[in-house]
């Protein structure tokens, strides 16, 4: 069986990640890595789900992180989900960009397909950085042709019944739609089980 067969019929997804994949504030049972492998495993019952998100966490920790990560799991998906702490400090776009570049280019090298989910942060910076951090998300999904989910906190972020009470982290109720726009996002990618 080769590699690529064996990657459509048993998914092995590594979720890369700040505090919004690391279930901050919540139990890690409601966090949406672990609801999104519970949808997974219904479809692929042989998939693994690893969750190497770390809360606080910077591009640049991440990629720090990444061999050792991808060692450890040898994904066939990488689900990306760095930068706002990079954007809540200040750090240039362009650096950041960097950041996410080599960690999706060094995921891509050990066969792995990379999902890039994009990431808000608030306006304390204005609005040219702001617009300027984000703009690093689409631009790198178009350059490389990757997946891109604009913003996965969607539809959350605004909602103060589904926020946490600093505003920044999504509470255990969001989790369950977090889980599903990724899920709508993936499913049709990994092949029929």
């Amino acid at each position: 069986m080769s590699i690529a067969s064996l990657s459509q019929a048993d998914p092995v997804i590594m979720v890369l990640g700040d505090s919004i994949s690391a279930a901050y504030g919540i139990q890690v049972q409601q966090g949406w890595v672990k609801l999104l492998e519970s949808k997974i495993i219904q479809e692929y019952p042989q998939a693994k789900v690893f969750n190497e998100s770390i809360s606080g966490d910077t591009s640049t920790g991440g990629l720090d992180r990444l061999p050792a990560a991808l060692q450890r799991s040898h994904p066939s998906w990488v689900l990306l989900e760095l930068g706002a702490n990079d954007g809540l400090r200040g750090l240039a776009p362009e650096v950041i960009k960097q950041n996410l570049l080599n960690i999706i280019q060094t995921s891509q090298k050990t066969g792995a397909r990379v999902m890039l989910l994009g990431v808000r942060i608030p306006p304390n910076y204005g609005k040219r950085y702001t617009e300027m951090f984000y703009s690093v998300y689409p631009q790198l999904a178009a350059e490389l042709k990757l997946p891109f989910l604009p913003f996965i906190m969607e539809d959350v972020a605004l909602n103060k019944e589904l926020m946490q009470a600093d505003g920044l982290h999504p509470n255990a109720a969001a989790q369950p739609l977090i889980a599903e726009k990724i899920w709508q996002s993936l499913k049709p990618r990994l092949g029929r089980p």
